[in-house]
C-alpha cells in the first residue's frame, strides 16, 4: 500500500518489495494506479508474480500496466476496505492519507501492517501498536515480515 504518487527513491523501494513477494510466490495486491502501486506491481511482474489491481475506478483501462488482474471497483476510495479485507498482511510504503486509512482499518480488523518509511502508528504518542503494526528499515526485511505474518494469519484461521 502506499501513495499514487512518489519519488525516484521510494519507487525504488516499492519495486524491490515487489520483487520479493513475487520471488517468495506470494500474489501482489495493490490498487492498481500509480506511484508506489506501479512500481511495486512493476517489480512483482518482472519477476514473474500475480498482480491484483484493486481499483477505485469503473474501468480497467485506468490500471497501471504491470496488473495483471484487474479488479473494478467504481468505489473511489471506499476500495481500500477490499485492498486490506483481502490481503493476509500489508506492507505500508511511504503514503498519503489514503496509505494511513488502509493503516488503520487494517489494525481495526486485525489485518498484520509492516511500515516501510511510512505512518508511525502508535497509541498515546508512544505506545506500539505491535504486533499488529511493525516497522522495518529495509524492503527485504519488509517482504520477510509480511510473509511470516500473513503464514500466521492463514495458520490461525
Amino acid at each position: 500500500m502506499g501513495s499514487g504518487q512518489c519519488g525516484p527513491d521510494i519507487s525504488r523501494i516499492a519495486e524491490s518489495v515487489g520483487r520479493g513477494v513475487a520471488e517468495h510466490g506470494a500474489v501482489l495486491i495493490c490498487g492498481g494506479g500509480g506511484g508506489v502501486m506501479e512500481a511495486a506491481a512493476r517489480g512483482a511482474s518482472e519477476a514473474g508474480g500475480l498482480v491484483v489491481g484493486i481499483l477505485p475506478d469503473d474501468t480497467a483501462a485506468k490500471a497501471n500496466r504491470w496488473v495483471e488482474l484487474p479488479i473494478v471497483t467504481g468505489m473511489g476510495n471506499a476500495r481500500n476496505a477490499i485492498n486490506v479485507l483481502t490481503a493476509h498482511s500489508i506492507i505500508a510504503i511511504a503514503g498519503g492519507p489514503g496509505t494511513l486509512s488502509e493503516i488503520a482499518l487494517a489494525i481495526k480488523v486485525g489485518t498484520p501492517v509492516v511500515g516501510l518509511r511510512t505512518w508511525n502508528a502508535t497509541l498515546d504518542g508512544n505506545q506500539p501498536v505491535a504486533p499488529v503494526f511493525q516497522a522495518v528499515t529495509s524492503p527485504e526485511d519488509a517482504v520477510q515480515l509480511a510473509l511470516s505474518l500473513a503464514k500466521g494469519c492463514l495458520e490461525n484461521s
